[in-house]
């Protein structure tokens, strides 16, 4: 017995000899951490916004699609005869609302249109849904119904319409209708009867439950699960939404905000950019607009980050360009939006912001210039964009493109250039293998300390390659980019921002993958992804500092990552520690210019492999488990389970 104890002594004392030690300094700050630094970025594609985070519920409610009774079916089919549903274009009129529905009846008439939304409706028994339509009627004689069905076609809820007084302009009229029953897949019938003419612009429905209960607003779920990220920022429209194949389907800011009717829509560039996922109904109505753009900001406390066109379409399409003696417009919207976000009710845009109920400015203080454009012409415009906004606007901070991704031959042109111009902010895109990730933890730790500052764009590890459909969230990935994130985080003089992309994607009606939010019309899934990027958030910390292991960054040499930095605010030190492997490790933490106070908080996010994946049917199967670990003294054991990331939270003195 004897010699088994003097044995197990042995055992226990070269363990401790030979176990891998990482030495924290909490004094010595090596850069302070920006505030923003993790946060958002929304891109309209995968039926992010319309059928997804915007809580229209009708596809196509104005009828002003390519195709205008996309969505819509008239009732009953076999009885509708010609005449009655008759689609006019009035685009003379109005270019930005070119199609309305004239419905003429006559005595004996029953018929209807049924709406299937975007691949059903969603109903929840007992909560108020606010029909709307807008129609003009100039002499009383149509008379209206509406029903709500649930997916085998029976009717769950209805409400009779009395129209307005008739009159010759447009009318708008709301009622609340409520599901006696909930359905996932549900439609809405609008029924017309009694004998007249009656013309209908817009026929829409939305939930009363909106997120901050605003009508017509957006999804609640959608918008908390956001929320639960705690942003630093919020970039917007995208992403290559902002350039379109064609300038014609680019985005315009001014295009999205003030009377539906007067928010232009236009086909998505992810109406067929996908030829194995085409979704040529995939239109942008811009219900979720530029002014609800900025509400959502200040809304979840993130910085707004705008992106402007730049005067060319998307390059890996038509890349056509605008001539340069035509690039005023571009440039004026540019200026007009700073104006918009932050001008007085004294300016022409901050005034009509004001119009439209927010007097405050949105504090706008960065936007972006471009995206994911490259070469020589982007670069001559972009200096007549920087020239322009900073005579205006000294203080804005632009963000200027370096193209799609690291490639040499496009990244090394652009990025010379904007460093020898002084560019405020550098967009760097990664859409590479977790290997990749992995590799490049170190990136950052050999860029100009004095040069532009970077923003991490857009990023995603791909589990098969760019752009492929196989693509998936899986924890592999999702460890990946925690080790690449330790990276940013170890270089924050020189990283001022990072967001994921894609952030939504409908779980049927996508374009793309992989993306950080999965969700279908009544439920919503955080992938593993998400959880990385929250856990960082959420323990960002005021100032970074060392964590070494024999005198070197910890990044990957012993199959770990980690990072290490200090909240000023609270007084607690945080630890974020990556192990990809296959299997457990032990790690000792050694502080050695400091004591921990009291318990750790150990939070880790692992699975029972690296091929494990959330998904609708399992929601929380990878998600933060958080424990309590006593401490003494200024050491710590650290136990890293193989496929995890670990941050850790403790007080010190």
């Amino acid at each position: 017995m004897r010699h088994l104890l003097t044995a197990l002594a042995c055992l226990i004392a070269f363990t401790a000899a030979t176990q891998e030690v990482y030495t924290v300094e909490t004094k010595v700050k090596k850069a302070a951490i920006s505030p923003i630094i993790w946060g958002l970025f929304f891109e309209d594609i995968n039926r992010s916004a319309d059928g997804g985070i915007y809580a229209e519920l009708v596809k196509n409610r104005s009828f002003d699609y390519p195709k205008p009774m996309t969505g819509w079916t008239t009732w009953p089919s076999n009885r509708v005869r010609d005449g009655i549903f008759i689609i006019t274009n009035q685009m003379a009129e109005n270019m930005a609302d070119p199609k309305y529905m004239a419905v003429t009846v006559q005595i004996g008439d029953t018929v209807g249109l049924i709406n299937e939304g975007f691949g059903g409706i969603p109903l929840k028994k007992g909560l108020p849904y606010a029909l709307t339509l807008r129609y003009r009627q100039q002499a009383a004689g149509v008379h209206l119904r509406a029903f709500l069905f649930n997916s085998i076609s029976r009717p769950i809820g209805h409400v009779s319409i009395t129209p307005l007084e008739p009159g010759a302009d447009w009318q708008e009229q709301t009622v609340n209708i409520i599901p006696g029953d909930s359905a996932s897949k549900g439609k809405l019938l609008v029924i017309f009867e009694g004998a007249g003419h009656m013309d209908v612009d817009r026929i829409s429905l939305f939930p009363t439950d909106t997120w901050k209960g605003r009508p017509g607003g957006l999804q609640a779920d959608l918008v908390q699960i956001l929320a639960d990220l705690h942003p630093g920022f919020l970039r917007f429209p995208g992403g290559c939404i902002v350039e379109g194949n064609q300038l014609i389907h680019r985005y315009q800011w001014k295009h999205t905000i003030g009377p539906l009717q007067d928010r232009e829509p236009v086909q998505s560039i992810w109406a067929d950019d996908v030829p194995d996922r085409p979704t040529p109904d995939y239109m942008e109505s811009f219900g979720l607009g530029f002014y609800e753009y900025f509400q959502l900001c200040e809304d979840i406390g993130a910085a707004p980050l705008p992106i402007v066109n730049c005067g060319m379409s998307c390059q890996f399409d038509a890349a056509e360009v605008t001539p340069i003696n035509e690039l005023e417009p571009y440039i004026l919207d540019a200026l007009d939006l700073i104006e918009f976000a932050n001008g007085g009710v004294d300016t022409k845009w901050g005034a009509k912001r004001v119009a439209l109920g927010h007097p405050d400015s949105f504090h706008m203080t960065m936007l972006g210039v471009g995206n994911e454009n490259w070469g020589p012409q982007y670069a001559e415009r972009l200096e007549l964009f920087t020239k322009r906004i900073k005579e205006r606007y000294p203080d804005i901070q632009l963000v200027c493109a370096s193209g799609y991704s690291p490639n040499p031959r496009t990244f090394h042109y652009m990025d010379s250039v904007l460093r020898t111009r002084h560019a405020d902010i550098i967009d760097e895109h990664f859409y590479m293998p977790p290997e990749w990730f992995l590799q490049n933890a170190t990136r950052y730790d050999g860029y100009d300390r004095k040069g532009p500052k970077i923003f991490v764009g857009e990023f995603a590890a791909q589990s098969d390659r760019i752009g492929s459909l196989k693509n998936v969230n899986n924890l592999r990935t999702a460890l990946a980019e925690a080790a690449f994130m330790t990276g940013i985080e170890r270089n924050t003089d020189v990283v001022t921002m990072a967001s994921y992309a894609p952030l939504f994607a409908h779980v049927n009606d996508w374009q793309w993958t992989p993306n950080l939010i999965w969700f279908d019309n009544s439920r919503s899934y955080a992938t593993p992804n998400y959880y990385v990027q929250q856990l960082f958030s959420m323990n960002r910390g005021t100032e970074g500092v060392p964590i070494l292991r024999q005198g070197q960054p910890v990044i990957g040499r012993d199959s770990c990552w980690a990072s290490a930095c200090m909240d000023e605010i609270t007084g607690e030190l945080i630890l974020k520690l990556v192990n990809p492997s296959g299997k457990t490790m032990e790690r000792a933490i050694r502080i050695g210019d400091a004591r921990l106070a009291g318990e750790a908080t150990v939070t880790t996010l692992t699975g029972t492999g690296p091929a494990e994946m959330n998904s609708i049917e399992a929601l929380m199967g990878i998600a933060p488990k958080a424990r309590q670990l006593a401490l003494k003294g200024n050491k710590m054991q650290l136990n890293l389970p193989a496929y995890s990331f670990v941050v850790v939270r403790v007080k010190v003195k």
